[in-house]
């Protein structure tokens, strides 16, 4: 671009142009118009020369990808590059481990405790901190006149440091109330939620990051924590979800015809229970749910058939089971909850698989099922078609081939559920408050005891029993057992590495049970103690009529039972049994 040929680098001078009246001003002349520019020249040398000082101090201090002057927890690491800044960080901090590895002393509300660094993953992150050092961007005249102290970067374990904490909170914590829906019938019943007291996972972890190396106790704040659900979100999900899920059935469609499911099928498999923040997700417990739907899915279900083993001469025999074909109802439950807020359009896909044995024979083989380790026998008394044998057998046949594995527990109300008249139970004298009444199922209490003996002479390990209030003599002391629905079980624990078929038979006047697997123990005997503390029973008249079941009255007593194990023909083990009869009144009637 061409000059003005009158362009000059010279400062213009320009001199005020006087109208006719007006006064002469003073006139400037070119040196003093000229003054201010000096000034400006030798500020601007000045600025020059401290930018270029600065220049060259800049130069000086990033020597090195770190800059030079900074320190670490008194550590030099200037003037280094990255991996001699980490190796000197590394080993100036190794002299610090006592320091760095102490316990930290920290106040949670009124409560002192110290967090040990190594249990909380509390350290100094040396790569992280001089990745810091190297980005950090320095005011360039704080380079040129000191040094730079730079924070180091803490890392913890929140999730370890959260625990360690709350175990110190004591009595300041209060634990938040989470909200849950649950159903009396089919009727949405609301827990609302409930603040509590405790502690932030990041916001405690900020506090002792941040006061690990100041010397004073680190204060963790405690926070009012609120679950993440309201109590609108409460009333809402009501309305706008469980009233709808179980206004109506859901018709579940199938390659082998439909299944309906009740409302009341769907309030028992609901689940809308808060997680641990406190968020409700609504969801279907599938075994709650095939639980619920057991009589409507036996109708387009084949149920798998597990292996069996009988005894046959004496020896176990396994038959193989045979796969089904059932319900998927894992699959089934998302589905069932897109449509449970609608109104209409309740139905969904079903979809059949093949559902395999439980046990296989392949299974069993590998169990050790060969020999009869232990058996028992009771008889009948009043012959085999009398009401009450009755019962014993309908027990013997429920229990029958009853495969138990491993460290599995036999319980005999789970095998054999509720014993009623649906059941093929009849009635029979029963104990009931003392003295003897018709009742349903009346005489399972003999089977139950020979089933006990069996488990107990097997050497299997005694989890529920409860022996009879008044003695038997068709029962051996103290080793004997009643049962009730649902309050009072028989259960045994296999305790042995093999399983055990229980195989049941009778007689015109007997029932056995013997149990088969592999032999432990080379016997199991009882040694009894003397009976003692005996009482004698009273006399009791008791109003004539059907209820009323005459007795002649059986003394009682205390004793002793001693379960003795004997292996490799010495005694390993002994366990004592005592059980207190009592003198069981004689009963007239009339």
């Amino acid at each position: 671009m061409s000059q003005h040929p009158q362009a000059s680098d010279a400062p213009t001078v320009q001199f005020p142009v006087q109208r006719l009246g007006e006064p002469s001003a003073p006139q400037a002349t070119p040196v003093e118009a000229l003054r201010p520019r000096r000034r400006l020249f030798m500020v601007g040398g000045l600025a020059a020369a401290v930018l270029g000082a600065i220049g060259g101090a800049g130069a000086y201090a990033y020597a090195g990808e770190v800059p030079r002057g900074t320190s670490v927890l008194g550590v030099d690491i200037g003037g280094k590059s990255r991996s001699e800044a980490v190796a000197a960080l590394k080993s100036g901090l190794a002299w610090k481990v006592r320091t760095l590895g102490a316990p930290v002393p920290v106040r949670v509300g009124e409560q002192a405790a110290e967090v040990n660094p190594a249990d909380v993953g509390l350290a100094v992150d040396v790569e992280a901190t001089v990745a810091a050092a190297i980005e950090r961007s320095a005011d360039p005249v704080s380079l040129l006149f000191g040094s730079h102290e730079l924070d180091p970067v803490v890392t913890v374990d929140e999730g370890k440091l959260h625990d360690v904490l709350g175990a110190a909170l004591g009595k300041d914590a209060r634990a938040m109330k989470l909200p849950s829906i649950t159903f009396a019938g089919t009727t949405p019943k609301a827990t609302y939620p409930v603040p509590g007291r405790g502690l932030h996972a990041e916001k405690s972890a900020d506090a002792v990051r941040d006061g690990w190396l100041g010397g004073a106790p680190v204060v963790v704040p405690i926070v009012e924590i609120h679950p993440t659900t309201t109590k609108e979100d409460v009333d809402k999900l009501i309305a706008e979800f469980a009233r709808p899920a179980v206004a109506a059935p859901v018709t579940v469609t199938t390659e082998r015809g439909d299944v309906t499911v009740a409302p009341a099928a769907i309030a028992k498999s609901l689940r809308l229970v808060a997680d641990k923040s406190g968020r409700i997700e609504p969801g279907l417990d599938a075994k709650k749910l095939r639980a619920a739907l057991a009589g409507p899915l036996g109708a387009v279900e084949v149920a798998p058939k597990d292996a069996q083993v009988s005894i046959v001469g004496g020896k176990p025999r396994v038959t193989e089971g045979a796969e089904g074909r059932q319900v998927d109802v894992g699959a089934l439950a998302p589905a069932l909850l897109e449509v449970l807020p609608l109104r209409d359009g309740r139905t969904v896909a079903g979809k059949l698989v093949t559902a395999k044995p439980a046990t296989s024979a392949a299974d069993i083989a590998k169990l050790g099922i060969k020999e009869r380790v232990s058996t028992f026998t009771t008889n009948f008394t009043g012959g085999l078609s009398a009401p009450r044998s009755q019962n014993i057998v309908q027990a013997a046949k429920e229990v029958d081939g009853a495969l138990v594995k491993p460290g599995a527990v036999f319980s005999l109300n789970g095998r054999t559920g509720e014993r009623g008249y649906a059941q093929g139970y009849r009635d029979a004298p029963v104990i009931l408050d003392g003295k003897l009444v018709p009742g349903v199922g009346g005489g399972t209490s003999q089977f139950t005891t020979t089933l006990f003996n069996a488990a107990y002479y097997a050497g299997l390990e005694d989890i529920e029993h409860k022996p009879h209030s008044y003695y038997f003599s068709r029962y051996p002391a103290v080793i004997e057992s009643t049962i009730f629905w649902p309050n009072l079980d028989l259960k045994f624990r296999n305790d042995t590495d093999y399983g055990i078929v229980i195989d049941t038979s009778w007689t015109a006047d007997s029932i056995t049970v013997s149990m088969y697997s592999t032999k432990v123990w080379d016997s199991v005997k009882t040694q009894y103690g003397p009976r003692r503390d005996i009482t004698s029973p009273k006399v009791t008249k008791l109003p004539k009529g059907p209820t009323c079941i005459p007795t002649n009255g059986i003394p009682g007593f205390t004793q002793d039972a001693f379960r003795v194990f004997r292996k490799a023909g010495k005694e390993v083990k002994r366990e004592k049994f005592t059980w207190t009869y009592l003198a069981e009144p004689r009963f007239t009637c009339g």
